[in-house]
């Protein structure tokens, strides 16, 4: 079965110093005006195991240092595990709130602010609980010649969308990582209702 990939275009590259070490980023588009970026680090052959995050964005975790997820804190774990390791990839997905967009996610919020779970509150307003694609990480992993992976993810079926996709995946590294009094419940949902593999004993 031939999968259909989504058209894409490669847009440029550029140097990205940040405080963990110096970066490229790697600009990519999609048909519908979807941008998405790349961040890699250093150089590695084809027959390399690449250690990769596929990270959809968070504003509120990412920038703002939001303590109620920890989409912060695993970003900057997995930053310091490539720059630990001397090359790996990360790659940014524009998909806010697990797919709902940015407003919907303050929305969500208070819905979880009166009682309900995160998975609760994206159903209430009439949303899957995940509505991310990872179709285009193949077409930027190509693009990158990463061939094989070493995926940073405590999500199961990250996994599972690079290997129906043709990546070969040769390992799953946990990323328990920024677990706090604000989102062991969130934490502890994604595991129970969204099949996430935390170790139970951090989230006691």
């Amino acid at each position: 079965m031939t999968i259909k990939q989504p058209k894409y275009e490669y847009v440029s590259s550029a140097k990205l110093p940040t405080r963990m070490g110096e970066f490229r980023i790697h600009g990519f588009v999609e048909a519908s005006g979807q941008e998405h970026v790349a961040l890699s680090y250093g150089e590695w052959q084809e027959s390399d195991i690449v250690p990769i995050r596929i990270h959809s964005e968070c504003l509120t975790g990412d920038a703002l240092f939001s303590t109620r997820c920890d989409c912060g804190f695993q970003l900057e774990k997995a930053l310091a595990n490539i720059v630990e390791r001397g090359f790996g990839v990360l790659l940014y997905l524009r998909q806010e709130g697990r797919g709902i967009g940015l407003l919907n996610k303050i929305r969500a919020y208070n819905l979880q602010d009166s009682g309900m779970d995160t998975v609760e509150a994206n159903e209430h307003l009439g949303f899957d609980a995940d509505l991310r694609s990872y179709d285009i990480c193949k077409l930027m992993l190509d693009t990158l010649k990463v061939e094989q992976v070493e995926l940073m993810t405590n999500n199961p079926r990250k996994m599972d969308a690079l290997q129906k996709l043709g990546v070969k995946v040769a390992a799953r590294k946990p990323i328990d990582h920024g677990i706090t009094k604000d989102n062991k419940h969130y934490l502890k949902t994604k595991t129970e209702k969204l099949g996430h593999a935390f170790d139970p004993h951090l989230l006691k």
